[in-house]
């Protein structure tokens, strides 16, 4: 446990933070989770339907720095390819 004032206060915006992040990846795991099983049942139009919800979340974390740009790209473009490909 940290002693110094500044430490300790540090240790609670980390402590703070680290659950805002970890939501905003939940979240985002949870919804690419969702359109992967959509893909799998070839429910195409709901994949679609679900695709900017998960691309919200994906953007939203890349803004506050929780995952990388390419990172979030790779994972849009990937999503987006494999929705594409349910005939």
């Amino acid at each position: 446990m940290p002693i110094i004032k500044s430490a300790k206060k540090s240790l609670l915006q980390s402590n703070r933070r680290r659950v805002f992040n970890q939501r905003r990846v939940n979240k985002m795991k949870s919804l690419i989770k969702q359109a992967k099983t959509l893909i799998k049942d070839k429910k195409k139009e709901e994949a679609l339907k679900l695709l900017p919800e998960s691309y919200k979340a994906i953007d939203k974390a890349v803004k506050r720095g929780v995952i990388k740009k390419n990172t979030a790209n790779r994972k849009k473009s990937r999503l987006t390819k494999a929705i594409q490909k349910i005939s």
